[in-house]
This record gives structure tokens, sequence and C-alpha cells, in this order.
């Protein structure tokens, strides 16, 4: 059983561009860089809206201790780097935790 972490951040139309080159470039690298044990995947998913841009992440981990080892105790708390804060209209506070119960793969 794997934990999925789920996470939300807005932007505006013409700030997208860069905070999606900011999570490509910068974010991701660097949560990988930390080569937490259990970590498997991250994806980022992008809905433009009337007004503002949302973004998604759903982090992959083995077990909830690896998203403790990846957050600290306080795991339900957003990571959200300080150059993400800059270009971020705002954003979830916490992240949600869900357990993945069944997968089922066609084709």
């Amino acid at each position: 059983m794997t934990i999925k972490r789920v996470w939300h951040g807005w932007t505006t139309p013409q700030n997208a561009p860069v905070y999606e080159k900011l999570l490509h470039d910068d974010v991701f690298p660097g949560i990988e860089a930390k080569k937490i044990p259990g970590y498997r995947s991250i994806e980022l998913w992008r809905r433009d809206l009337a007004d503002e841009v949302e973004f998604s992440t759903i982090m992959t981990f083995d077990s909830l201790q690896n998203v403790i080892d990846f957050q600290g105790g306080n795991y339900e708390q957003a990571y959200v780097p300080d150059a993400a804060r800059k270009v971020l209209k705002r954003w979830d506070e916490s992240s949600l935790h869900y357990e993945t119960r069944e997968t089922r793969n066609y084709g």
C-alpha cells in the first residue's frame, strides 16, 4: 500500500510558466536530491481557470513514515519553498494524505 500526498497552489496566468519552470528546474530536483527513503514519484497537474491557474502535486511514498522522513513530525504541513511563495497567489497550508487501496492498469 502506498501513500499519496496531495497539495494545491494557485497563481496568475502570467506567473504560471514561471512557477512550472521553477518546479521542473529547482523544486522537483531538490526533492529528489534529498534521497528520501520510500519516495517514489511526483506528478504535476495543471488546470487553467478564468483568472488563475491551479497546480496540484501528487507525491507517492511507500509509507506514512517516509512522508515523515520528508517533511518531519508535522508531516501535514505543506512543502512550499520560498521561491515558490514569491510566484504563487495562494496555496494549501496543509497537504492531504491518502492510502492507495487499489490501482488498476489497462492496456
